[in-house]
């Protein structure tokens, strides 16, 4: 397989789990210690305690970027199998 296809497919496999894990969390609460909610550079605390992302935060910002680059990475797969395609005809 072409290296540059298997990078963009395991793009794609990255960005529906993290996906699939903003929806669960959104959903029933689970996946609110993952390392991928956590602040880059300081953690919001309360009495101590490092606070979950804020739901909002999760729906509005954080899914609708996650979703745009698979959409993004799905149109390259597609344009880089185009052009393969066309190299071996």
């Amino acid at each position: 397989m072409d290296p540059k296809k298997k990078a963009i497919l395991e793009r794609i496999e990255s960005l529906e789990s993290n996906i699939s894990k903003g929806r669960e969390y959104l959903e029933s609460g689970a996946h609110e210690d993952w390392q991928g909610f956590h602040a880059i550079f300081v953690p919001k605390t309360r009495n101590g305690k490092e606070l979950p992302p804020h739901k909002d935060w999760v729906r509005n910002v954080y899914l609708p970027g996650c979703e745009r680059a698979l959409s993004k990475a799905e149109k390259l797969l597609e344009r880089l199998t185009l052009e393969l395609q066309k190299k071996q005809s």
